[in-house]
């Protein structure tokens, strides 16, 4: 066994992946413990030559994903993109997601078969490097949630794409309440394949690092022989799909909250106040191009969500409408005051103009859409067990 970082890495940042090789196996260690294992700049970049280089290695035929430290990854570091940006220009935040989005594609349509052992909190961009990939094994320990809603973001990498091939309109309820789940909630709504309680892991990786094969049959019958069907809790916000369906299928955000509240009227149920609540607390423009990007996404391919998301995260860091972004990050992630001052204040302020201002091409002569590489695309494996 050998312990490197990426290929072509050097450098104080190369510690951020560290590569195991076993074999035919190459395990990416996500490696900032302290910050969660927050994608850098740095780790976006050593995980794209990662991945380049082994798909053409034939002396590589299976990834392993896994976090160092207590998370899986707790999203992309989006403090640093806004302390640059505020240093230099809006084209650093454009820079870091161009390739952070470019990740994301080449982990949807790689044609080798990638284990993301989701250990602990994935969120946001640590959604984006495993969720994409062919096996997704939640435990009895992972938080999962995409929060950008409450940080005047939007569910980005890809989110639009997978959050909206969900069971009825739960994906768009994760996407605008920000909602945490489980590891078991992950498994029966098909965002994981499957569920392995945390002491077993070890065995489970140990087993797959001894294989020799991209066969994903066989893969996936590795995994199986450690794998448990959890039952869901009582509280599950899977046990309310039906409130769900009703409430989130609603054409407008305003709707979808007065759609809540007539329940909440008639139902003593905490979790309706909840849902309520967070989404009351969230951006307003947040919520509906986050809603406006999910329905788009349900007919289009993983490269056209990424496409789009990447226009609509661009106008974010340009903050022409709205400047909720880097007011959500200073209450959320810097200052801490968990008190945003969101503008335009009100969700009848955020009018459909300003909505489709987000999904237009930048009028900057120096800025270009997201070019993909030409890949075979091989879809996605979102399988509810519900």
């Amino acid at each position: 066994m050998a312990s490197m970082p990426p290929p072509s890495a050097a450098g104080a940042d190369s510690d951020q992946i560290l590569v195991e090789a076993n074999g035919f196996t190459r395990t990416l260690i996500l490696n900032r413990p302290k910050q969660l294992n927050a994608l850098s700049s740095a780790m976006i970049m050593g995980l794209l030559k990662c991945f380049t280089a082994y798909e053409k290695d034939n002396g590589v035929k299976l990834l392993i994903m896994k976090g160092n430290g207590r998370a899986f990854c707790a999203g992309g570091d989006v403090a640093a993109v806004v302390r640059s940006i505020h240093k230099d220009s809006w084209k650093y935040g454009a820079d870091f997601f161009r390739n952070e989005f470019l990740l994301n594609y080449i982990i949807a349509t790689y044609t080798k078969p990638q284990v993301s052992l989701l250990t602990g909190i994935v969120m946001g961009g640590g959604a984006g490097v495993s969720l994409h990939g062919r096996f997704r094994v939640a435990t009895d320990n992972t938080v999962f949630a995409m929060p950008e809603t409450a940080l005047g973001l939007f569910p980005d990498i890809g989110a639009s794409y997978f959050l909206s091939r969900l069971p009825g309109f739960y994906g768009e309820y994760v996407a605008l309440a920000g909602a945490r789940l489980d590891g078991g909630e992950m498994l029966a709504c098909g965002l994981a394949t499957h569920f392995v309680h945390s002491y077993r892991l070890l065995l489970l990786e140990e087993s797959l690092k001894k294989e020799d094969t991209s066969n994903t049959f066989a893969v996936c019958g590795i995994i199986d022989q450690f794998a448990q069907q959890p039952s869901l809790k009582e509280s599950s916000s899977l046990n309310r799909l039906e409130i769900i369906n009703k409430c989130f299928s609603k054409r407008t955000v305003e709707e979808i909250i007065s759609a809540l509240e007539l329940e909440a009227a008639n139902l003593a149920d905490e979790w309706v106040a909840t849902t309520i609540q967070s989404l009351k607390k969230a951006s307003p423009t947040s919520l509906k191009i986050s809603l406006r990007s999910i329905r788009e996404g349900r007919t289009q391919t993983v490269g056209e969500c990424l496409q789009r998301e990447y226009r609509m995260v661009c106008h974010v860091m340009r903050g022409d409408f709205s400047r909720d972004f880097f007011e959500g990050c200073r209450a959320i992630l810097i200052d801490k005051d968990r008190n945003p001052k969101w503008m335009p204040p009100r969700l009848e302020q955020v009018h459909d103009e300003a909505v489709e201002q987000y999904f237009s091409r930048i009028d900057d002569p120096q800025w270009e859409d997201l070019n993909l590489p030409t890949r075979r695309s091989h879809g996605r494996n979102i399988e509810s067990k519900l």
